[in-house]
């Protein structure tokens, strides 16, 4: 059970570092094989009025910005302007935790970033749900389950992410035998023995 929760927090951490990745800045692609062509200048006129507003404090400095920051910039200002608050709100906590973060430890995460966009979709789906199934466990179990993972060596790491991942099945202590197993030859009796 230990092993399951240790290779879920494995893959949590990594789901999680993949979240704050994904308002990071995307990594440097390796050199193509054929030159690509260059990202064309993006007016600041061609900019919605909501976009220009958002990005009021680049329009002195527009024209000198090179064409792939304007492109990111674009993009960025109308993926938020879609966004609802609460998306708003955990978008702006991730781009804290990354202005935060030493630049080794954002390199980090960009090369998870890449290897975990490089799975098979089935894999990445996988991952994904393991995430969802580790925030399901209490905050605290979560917490435990963080410190064993940082206290292990990396070939235990290595050993328990090799592990297939197997969530027990969690029901408390107390909860009553489903429906079909009172009469099952293995279930407990509660009955009184017989004389």
């Amino acid at each position: 059970m230990i092993r399951a929760l240790l290779l879920c927090v494995g893959l949590a951490v990594a789901a999680a570092n993949w979240s704050i990745a994904q308002q990071a800045p995307a990594p440097a692609p390796p050199a193509p094989a054929a030159p690509a062509a260059p990202a064309a200048p993006r007016p600041w006129s061609s900019l919605s009025p909501q976009q220009q507003q958002l990005l009021q404090s680049y329009q002195g400095k527009w024209d000198s910005l090179p064409p792939q920051r304007q492109q990111a910039l674009s993009k960025g200002s109308a993926r938020w302007l879609t966004m609802t608050p609460e998306q708003r709100s955990g978008a702006q906590q991730r781009f804290q935790q990354w202005r935060a973060m030493p630049p080794e430890q954002r390199q980090l995460v960009r090369e998870r970033w890449q290897r975990f966009k490089n799975l098979p979709p089935e894999q990445q789906e996988r991952v994904r749900e393991q995430y969802r199934q580790f925030k399901q466990i209490p905050a605290e179990r979560r917490q435990e389950l963080r410190q064993q993972w940082r206290q292990m060596s990396p070939e235990q790491r290595q050993h328990a992410l090799q592990r297939p991942a197997q969530m027990p099945a969690q029901r408390p202590p107390s909860a009553p035998r489903p429906s079909g197993m009172q009469n099952h030859p293995n279930a407990r009796r509660s009955s009184p023995p017989r004389r």
